[in-house]
């Protein structure tokens, strides 16, 4: 071997020392420091909702998986960007540019491939949780259903900006678009309906259980439309790609919740039926 050959697997060496030394002092800050700071979304109900305390199933998730490393959890809630890259820039592998972030870990990040490709700085890992969007319906108001089409007439509502709402428009030609009554949140939507002034809300499952878990008369039933996943989404978690250690240990952890049967408990809290990944 030449002396140019040597110094190339020299520095190769050292490279691969130093990288395998940060990934595993990374997992030795964090219980130093005796903090886990993990990501979760503002207005996110009931996953993460409240300005000045935060609750729900990813509060409590975040809690937990902090308790399981041995250190204090410090929430980073934050609004969400104007795309998924964007917060996953501001959030876990960079920062924001106003100095917010970013975490160690965050958490609800759908697991999709194109997500993936288009975000090497980031590892997508440890799934908890399968979201889709379906439909309440209250039996009262609308004893029959079998598609959308029937729900020409009905006074419908769904959250702005979200999948739910453009379930309706898209159907049959925009035909129900007329009918829909858009709101804020799916919140608002139940709290309609609980007041007998709305027949039928799209959103996503997590949002109608728990919003309408004391409403006996709503059905929530699946919806197929070309805009949806046929069998939903998948979420989990991402930290920065060059932080495996942490990741490894997030990752036992998170199992170590789902067998011990603690994560469908923090489902079960928040009127949420755990669907898995």
């Amino acid at each position: 071997m030449n002396k140019k050959h040597l110094l190339h697997s020299l520095i190769a060496g050292i490279i691969g020392l130093t990288l395998s030394f940060t990934a595993s002092a990374d997992l030795a800050s964090v219980k130093s420091k005796g903090i886990l700071k993990v990501a979760v979304y503002n207005d996110f109900a009931p996953f993460s909702n409240g300005r000045t305390a935060p609750q729900g199933i990813d509060v409590d998730i975040a809690e937990a998986l902090a308790k399981k490393l041995g250190v204090k959890l410090s929430l980073l809630p934050f609004d969400a960007g104007e795309n998924l890259n964007d917060d996953l820039r501001n959030m876990v592998w960079k920062g924001h540019y106003l100095g917010y972030g970013p975490a160690d870990v965050m958490l609800h990040v759908p697991i999709d491939p194109l997500l993936t490709n288009a975000n090497k700085q980031v590892t997508f890992f440890a799934p908890y949780y399968r979201e889709s969007v379906l439909l309440a319906i209250d039996t009262k108001r609308v004893p029959d259903f079998s598609n959308l089409k029937d729900l020409v007439g009905k006074k419908l509502c769904a959250a702005k900006g979200e999948a739910g709402a453009n379930v309706f428009f898209v159907t049959d030609n925009g035909s129900l678009t007329k009918y829909v009554r858009i709101m804020n949140t799916a919140q608002e939507c139940a709290d309609l309906m609980i007041k007998g002034e709305v027949d039928v809300i799209a959103a996503r499952r997590a949002e109608l259980e728990a919003s309408l878990s004391k409403l006996s008369s709503a059905q929530l039933v699946p919806v197929e439309s070309p805009i949806l996943p046929p069998k939903g989404w998948i979420v989990g978690m991402a930290i920065k790609a060059d932080r495996p250690d942490l990741g490894e240990a997030l990752a036992v952890a998170l199992d170590q919740l789902r067998r011990s049967g603690e994560l469908d408990d923090i489902f079960k809290k928040h009127s949420v039926k755990f669907v898995s990944p």
